[in-house]
């Protein structure tokens, strides 16, 4: 569907920090609370198909080549295994999962992990998606008539949180221990967080990655409640609900038949309730903002909205119909991308693009300045839904658009991810307004996902 927009009006152009030279970008970080590795990348990288950013120990090298990054993302000899500060930082809550391992090991997971995802299967898991979207829009509804101020990125973690517990363990967010991983994830996002930028110029690599006791401490806690979720489905060998753990409980290596055992188990959720709420609570969050700024994207999914779905129940069928909101959708994500770095390491010397890699370098690859590149994008750093519909701009969303990463270990969540963004969009514009109290404040950083430095209060009024 095709919703027209008046041509005189002029693109957006949401918070991002304004690109400097190295060093000017280098004393920015340092003298910015919180660092933010969005601070800094230079100039250069928003040009450059691949560069060395700045002088580190190990060296680092930022890819921005479209067919480069497929290269090191499908490289079959495992040359570019994930970047040992990353494993670091995640292992104390996922351990040795998906998320984190590689080569054989990798392998072997994905290759049950992949047929548990699928079999719990879209239309299943959209019944969970409606039934906490319910429950959002009756909380919002007392509070939306009253003007009481609200956290936008604490309002999309719960929801999305709520979202994600239901659809791995068939309960709700308002259950005590499902409570309990919540407030505990909660308090591993704000405390890993954190740049240790010693670590990242003068490291050496594949060193000791420490974390401060409260990480761990939330890491234990969170593994402590999905362990006491877990162990009586173990115990009467269950695969109740229909759900992700019931079917990961069922998985079999296809080469030995074993299953997970009760630690892997506690790993392979970790990384599904990190991945499946806190990475799509990041883009609806930079969503719902962009539209507070710009009433006339609002009107225009509203028209496409109204006319798709009416005033009644927004089914699964909908949703897919729903073409404008899916690019604002995916607009957002171009713009803030959740992962916003996608680290590996050269696991030998090797060559890219021309630059020497020694074994140990950094090779990043960065969806936040791909999607910003300057000769990849028209307007690269405005939001603009229509690009994905604009056939100039094909080539651009098939090769440099990686969201989700790419290759193998692309995101098994993607569609997940897709339509519950496109129902919450939907339904939550379709029924409400919404105001950011202080927009001229708001600024990305780079944390475990691309948030805001500070939380976006906003006010959430029934639509006229």
């Amino acid at each position: 569907m095709s919703v027209g927009l008046a041509a005189d009006l002029p693109l957006y152009r949401p918070p991002a920090p304004r690109p400097l030279s190295p060093t000017l970008s280098l004393v920015r970080m340092l003298a910015t609370r919180p660092r933010s590795l969005l601070s800094l990348v230079p100039a250069a990288a928003y040009r450059e198909r691949v560069m060395r950013l700045g002088l580190s120990r190990r060296g680092i090298l930022i890819v921005n080549d479209p067919e480069l990054i497929r290269s090191i993302l499908t490289n079959p000899l495992d040359i570019y295994p994930k970047n040992d500060l990353m494993v670091g930082a995640l292992e104390p809550l996922v351990g040795r999962s998906i998320f984190v391992s590689d080569g054989a090991a990798w392998r072997r997971q994905r290759a049950m992990v992949d047929p548990a995802f699928s079999h719990m299967g879209i239309s299943r898991a959209f019944r969970w998606m409606a039934a906490a979207m319910d429950d959002h829009e009756a909380r919002l509804d007392r509070v939306a008539d009253s003007g009481e101020a609200l956290s936008l990125d604490a309002g999309m973690s719960h929801l999305t949180a709520d979202i994600i517990c239901r659809t791995i363990f068939s309960r709700s967010l308002e259950d005590d221990v499902s409570r309990g991983v919540f407030s505990a994830f909660a308090e591993f996002e704000r405390s890993v967080a954190s740049v240790d930028i010693r670590a990242l110029l003068i490291g050496k690599p594949w060193g000791h990655v420490s974390q401060p006791r409260r990480v761990l401490d939330a890491c234990e806690s969170i593994r402590a409640h999905v362990r006491a979720m877990l162990e009586p489905r173990l115990a009467a060998g269950a695969r109740e609900g229909g759900d992700i753990a019931g079917d990961l409980i069922a998985a079999r290596d296809p080469a030995t038949g074993e299953g997970f055992s009760l630690e892997e188990l506690i790993d392979q959720i970790g990384v599904f309730f990190l991945a499946g709420h806190e990475t799509t609570a990041s883009v609806l969050t930079w969503a719902f903002f962009i539209l507070s700024q710009r009433p006339e994207i609002v009107a225009r999914m509203r028209v496409e909205i109204d006319a798709v779905a009416g005033s009644g129940p927004i089914e699964l069928g909908h949703v897919k119909k729903l073409e404008f909101t899916r690019d604002v959708f995916r607009e957002a994500l171009r713009l803030y991308p959740p992962i916003t770095f996608i680290p590996r390491v050269a696991a030998e010397d090797t060559v890219i693009g021309g630059f020497q890699a020694r074994k140990g370098a950094m090779v990043m690859i960065a969806p936040w300045t791909i999607h910003r590149h300057k000769d990849l994008w028209r307007d690269a750093d405005l939001f603009d839904p229509d690009r994905f519909s604009d056939p100039s701009q094909k080539d651009s969303v098939a090769n440099a658009y990686l969201p989700f990463g790419q290759g193998p270990r692309v995101c098994v969540g993607a569609a997940f991810a897709t339509i519950e963004s496109g129902l919450i969009l939907a339904r939550l514009i379709r029924r409400y307004d919404i105001a950011a109290l202080a927009p001229e404040k708001v600024k990305p950083v780079a944390r475990l996902t691309t948030r805001p430095a500070e939380e976006i209060m906003v006010r959430w009024t029934r639509r006229a």
